[in-house]
Order: structure tokens, then sequence, then C-alpha cells
């Protein structure tokens, strides 16, 4: 295959041994400076150029985007899925796993175990926000912070309101959590590849220092994970839309707690630990899947007047537990099962035969009028305000 690796820092680490191992393999590979690229939107096809030439074609690109330029970067990520050139780690999946607040947000929808988290604008909802994630000390982080750096341990809550209002006062916008004293200055980074982790390490602060990112000094050490920790890195990474990505997980009382999703993760500490060629992992991984480009399916399928996607879930006592998919009627409602969810596990095109149980959920594509009819009505909040008299209110005023 031909290979664009998307880096600014064609000498670092990560970069050289991702070129090598590709290079190993037989497969052609370019280090392209991701400032250097321009997006080109004006003939009828999307197309980019590189240092002012049309781009020639690429099998695939991996992107090495750094964080002070995820917006530019992301667009020609963008550019790359438009134009059918595969890449393991979407626009989409980047943004998103950069902003703390919005991969939290997207994580706690699926039953992924994290840190308490809560966000805050407002001085006055600080201190009622810490009480909220069990109370002092608590970890302050800024959203956009990397390698450790904007995380602080606020040992009190006075501390705490002092460092998050000044903070507040240079425009930065902070999340609160809770502190794991469980993890003692511990955390697990998982490198997650496809659908499993090609390897892990366990990182150790160093001294008192709480934060055990090794650009702090931190020490590694080879680990092997659970299953329940494999599992949580490799959703983890699936949910945000990355194929290639590091997991960082504190080793909670009750299971892990998933710190942040890396999309551009470091080769040098965990391939230095483990002692694993992480970097042919990876290439190894982006050769087989070179023949199927990311692709928007809402997007795409929802194009059709009349038809969309949805998820059903089997309720309890509803008619359709028990039944078969081929038994359930929906195949004469024009629905097609294309995944069932059951906890934790995934079915993918699940067969005809496929018994149904409660607290299933479908991913269906089909007429949205016949899918809306099973959707069950949506659990409103409770009113926490006076209802207006049915009469109107009469206006006295002259």
């Amino acid at each position: 295959m031909k290979l664009g690796i998307l880096s600014r820092a064609p000498r670092a680490y990560s970069t050289q041994r991702l070129r090598t191992a590709a290079l190993d393999r037989g497969h052609e590979v370019r280090v392209l400076n991701t400032l250097r690229f321009a997006i080109d939107l004006s003939g009828p096809d999307p197309d980019l150029q590189f240092r002012g030439r049309p781009i020639s074609d690429y099998d695939a690109v991996l992107p090495r985007i750094g964080n002070s330029i995820t917006y530019f970067g992301t667009a020609v990520v963008r550019q790359f899925e438009q134009m059918d050139v595969y890449t393991p780690n979407t626009a989409n999946g980047i943004a998103n796993s950069r902003d703390k607040l919005r991969a939290t947000q997207i994580l706690s929808r699926h039953n992924i175990g994290m840190p308490a988290t809560t966000f805050v604008r407002n001085r006055a909802d600080v201190r009622p926000a810490i009480q909220r994630v069990g109370g002092a000390p608590v970890v302050i982080k800024l959203l956009e912070g990397t390698q450790g750096i904007g995380v602080i341990l606020a040992p009190e809550v006075n501390v705490a309101e002092a460092i998050i209002e000044t903070l507040h006062s240079t425009k930065q916008n902070v999340l609160i959590q809770s502190f794991v004293k469980e993890s003692k200055g511990r955390d697990i980074r998982a490198l997650v590849v496809g659908d499993r982790v090609v390897a892990a390490m366990r990182r150790v602060a160093n001294g008192d220092e709480f934060r055990s990112n090794v650009h702090r000094g931190g020490t590694v050490e080879p680990v092997s994970l659970s299953p329940e920790f494999e599992q949580a890195a490799v959703r983890s990474a699936q949910i945000m839309g990355l194929r290639v990505a590091g997991v960082d997980m504190l080793e909670g009382i009750e299971g892990p707690l998933v710190m942040e999703v890396n999309s551009s993760p470091g080769l040098e500490g965990i391939e230095t630990a483990t002692k694993l060629d992480v970097a042919g992992a990876i290439i190894d991984y982006i050769s087989n899947q070179v023949a199927f480009p990311e692709i928007d399916v809402r997007q795409r399928l929802t194009v059709s007047t009349g038809y969309g996607v949805a998820e059903l879930v089997v309720h309890g006592g509803a008619d359709l537990v028990g039944k078969t998919i081929a038994e359930s009627g929906l195949d004469d409602r024009d629905i097609t099962v294309l995944t069932l969810h059951r906890g934790a596990a995934v079915i993918p095109n699940p067969r005809r035969r496929t018994e149904l149980q409660a607290e299933d959920r479908l991913l269906c594509f089909g007429k949205l009028e016949e899918m809306r009819s099973m959707i069950p009505e949506r659990r409103r909040r409770r009113h926490k305000v006076r209802r207006l008299p049915k009469e109107p209110l009469v206006d006295d005023r002259e």
C-alpha cells in the first residue's frame, strides 16, 4: 500500500518507528507535514494539494495530529475521508478525544467507568460541584491539557475554589474530578489497535507526584490486562471513533476507570517497557483495512426519503421477548436489524434465528414511521415550575 503519515515531527521516535515498520513490510510510505496541505474545494470532487501541487493517490493515511493544530489537522483528515482514503482515526474521533469534556460526555452514555466528573462556570456553582464528586481532595483539569500539564490536585475545598477562580479569570475551562485515592499515583496505558489491546504498561508517579506521565518523571513497567480492563480500553477507543489509540485508566476498587483516550499516543514508552513491535501492529492493521474507508453510515443511510437509523430497545414484558428476529415481524414492517447489543456484547448482522431477550438494543435501518411507533415515549423530567392555569390570564392594564 501507499501510506502517508501526517506528522510535523519527522524525526520523532513514533514517526520514525512507524515509517520503518512500513518500509520493512514493503509498503511505500511518506511523512507529510500536516500544515503544508491545502484543501481544494474548487473542483467537482474533493481534493488536496501538498506544497502547492495536487497530491498523488494514497491508499491510507495515519494521522499524528499535534494538539496545537487540531482544527486544521482534523480538516485535512476529513478531506482524506471525503476522498475515500482510509484512516484508522476519523476527524471526528480526533476532535472528540481532544476535548476532555466532550470525550467524557460521549463515554458516559455507554456505561464506561470513569472518575466522577463535573463542569461548571459560575463561581457560586463550584462548591456544590466539588461536593457532587465526593468532596476534597479533587483533581482540576484544563480541557485541552496534555502530558500531565494542566492537571492539579487540590487538597481542600478552599484551595480548589481559589485555583478554579484563577483559571476562570484567564478564560480557561476546567473539569472537576474526584481523586481516586486507591490508584496511588499509578495508571495504566493500553495501546488499542483495531479491536484488541496490542500492548499495555503501568505508569508509576515519581515520589510525591500524583501524575504518572512519563514526561513528569514517572516510571513504566509492562502489565498483563484482565479481560475487564482490555474490554474497557477497546470499547472506549471504538466509541470515540478511533482504531489506534492510547487509553489511560485508573485501577479503581470496582474496576477500570477511564481517564483519557489519546488519538496520537507516543510509542517510545510502551515499546521500551513491553519490548513489543507496536508500530508494526499498527501498520499491519492499516494494511488489512485499506479496502474499507471510513463511512458516515447514518448520513449515507438517511439519504433515502422516509428511511433512517434508529435504536430499538426490547423491554421486559414486551411482545418481542422470547421471539426470534424472524418471528418478530420486523421484516414485514421493512425494518432490518444491523447490530444487536446485549449488555457489553455486540452481535453484528444477527441471524434471523437469534432469540430476543429483555433489554436487548437493536440498531435498525428501515421506515422511520414504522420504527417511531416502536420507540417508547421518553421519560420526561418532573416539572419543577407551576403550570399555567387553563384559563388565560386577564391583563387589567389600560
